[in-house]
């Protein structure tokens, strides 16, 4: 994670337009209140969804294999939630974030957004849905043209969706930059006149141009600094509050979507192990290699710190070209058994709301195993 901006910067606390003092890092450890769930409509439904990037060789440049980026996954998302995906580097994290946009096109499987297929829909059909699915990219610093100005910025999707606006498109740029606590002011001014924390709060601007209802942001504030991330990751609540937003956090700091996140989806090596809500997943997770992730999280309280142990994996993340068979993570898992490496786990939900992948679930309720192993069995 980057913690550092432009020497020539200033900091973003004392920049102006970007909310005056700087939020303490502490902010992002005190997590939301969830959202009731009842009576919410599913937006998303992924299904089985996979990314197979072809190997090819030879001059003829024939497949010869496949990276098995993401390898069937499913899950969904609800009018006015956040899912959060996390997940170590290289697990299909970005990429599923991706095929969600339409951005790669999926190699099997189902995505439907508001009860429409889009998986495979041709690009004059998909571009007037695109208003409604947007992206913050991770890096505040390339995902902006430095030759426009902010108001060229944040007024392309109404150029590019052919959208008029009743007081004209820089009335709208400028109070868009007002709800995201920038300056309107700053329409004339260029990219690099910002600092990282204000860059990531004009990309936030340039998705919230036509209203979108599900919004997918990758890795939001893995590039800025603790407390600059605190600002963003309340903004982003505060603009879900308001305008009714639905959002896909994707994401490898713990802490950052146990914050935001009403559910969170882990992902390894091209699979979805766990889902759950986010107190049941976090006080209560069940595959082991979220145990091993949420063990790596920092605790502040030293009391606390002393009665945890870290759990450390062996070995490295295996390569998705060639991945283990049956259960993927077995080859790193410390309760690893023999049917482990033959039989894929299904997908099983053991508690209201949080399924699990695995043959040997810990924090699981009495008759657990005997459950996996019957929907194995089936």
């Amino acid at each position: 994670m980057s913690t550092s901006e432009s020497p020539a910067t200033e900091s973003d606390a004392n920049r102006p337009g970007d909310g005056g003092a700087a939020t303490a890092p502490s902010a992002v450890s005190v997590a939301k209140e969830p959202q009731p769930e009842k009576s919410r409509e599913t937006l998303l439904e992924v299904t089985d969804l996979q990314k197979h990037f072809p190997v090819t060789a030879g001059v003829l440049r024939r497949q010869i294999a496949a990276v098995k980026a993401v390898d069937g996954i499913s899950f969904s998302v609800r009018k006015g939630e956040t899912l959060g995906l996390v997940g170590e580097s290289g697990c299909g994290k970005t990429t599923t974030g991706r095929m969600i946009m339409r951005l790669l096109e999926p190699s099997a499987g189902k995505i439907t957004f508001e009860g429409q297929d889009i998986t495979h829909m041709k690009q004059r059909t998909l571009r007037p849905l695109r208003r409604d699915i947007q992206m913050i990219f991770q890096d505040p610093y390339s995902s902006l043209n430095p030759r426009h100005t902010v108001g060229a910025i944040v007024g392309a999707p109404f150029k590019l969706q052919k959208i008029a606006t009743e007081n004209g498109v820089k009335k709208a740029v400028q109070e868009i930059l007002e709800l995201v606590g920038l300056n309107p002011e700053h329409y004339n001014r260029y990219p690099h006149e910002f600092s990282g924390g204000q860059r990531q709060r004009i990309g936030v601007a340039r998705t919230l141009a036509l209203r979108p209802k599900l919004i997918v942001a990758d890795e939001p504030v893995s590039a800025l600094d603790v407390s600059i991330q605190a600002q963003v990751v309340n903004l982003l609540e505060d603009l879900q509050d308001e305008l009714g937003l639905t959002y896909v956090v994707i994401a490898h700091d713990l802490s950052v979507v146990r914050h935001i996140s009403d559910r969170v989806a882990v992902m390894y090596l091209g699979k979805i192990v766990e889902v759950a809500d986010r107190t049941s997943l976090y006080e209560s997770p069940m595959h082991p290699y979220t145990n091993a992730l949420l063990s790596a999280v920092p605790i502040p309280d030293p009391e606390k710190r002393k009665g945890r142990e870290r759990i450390r994996l062996q070995g490295d993340v295996p390569s998705p070209l060639n991945p283990p068979p049956a259960c993927r993570f077995h080859t790193r898992c410390w309760k690893a058994q023999e049917i482990c490496k033959t039989v894929e786990p299904p997908m099983v939900e053991l508690r209201p709301g949080h399924e699990t992948a695995c043959h040997f679930p810990e924090n699981a309720p009495a008759g657990a195993a005997e459950t996996v192993a019957k929907s194995a069995a089936l």
